[in-house]
C-alpha cells in the first residue's frame, strides 16, 4: 500500500517540462502567423476560419494544461480521490 501511495504522489507531482509548453505555444504562434500570411492575400476575412482556428488552438492548449494539472480545470480526478478516501476509511 505504501508503494501505491508513493507512486501516486510522484505521478501527481511530476509535470511536463517547460520546453513542452514553450514548443506548444511556439507552434501555435507560428501556425497563426502562417495562416494570417495566407489570409492576407484575400480581400475579405473569413471569420469562421479565424474563430475555428482560435478555438482549436485554445482547446488544445487548455487540454494539455488541464491534463498536466488534474486537480484543477475541467478534467478532474475526483473518482480517483474518492477511491483513495474510501480505501483509507476502510483501513481505519
Amino acid at each position: 500500500m505504501i508503494d501505491v501511495t508513493t507512486t501516486r504522489k510522484i505521478a501527481l507531482d511530476t509535470h511536463l517540462p517547460l520546453l513542452i509548453f514553450v514548443l506548444l505555444i511556439s507552434v501555435a504562434l507560428l501556425s497563426g502567423l502562417l495562416a494570417g500570411y495566407a489570409m492576407a492575400a484575400r480581400q475579405r476575412r473569413s471569420w469562421l476560419h479565424i474563430l475555428s482556428y482560435a478555438l482549436a488552438i485554445a482547446i488544445t492548449i487548455y487540454a494539455v494544461v488541464s491534463l498536466d494539472y488534474p486537480r484543477s480545470g475541467l478534467i478532474r480526478l475526483d473518482a480517483a480521490d474518492r477511491a483513495m478516501l474510501q480505501l483509507r476509511d476502510s483501513i481505519h
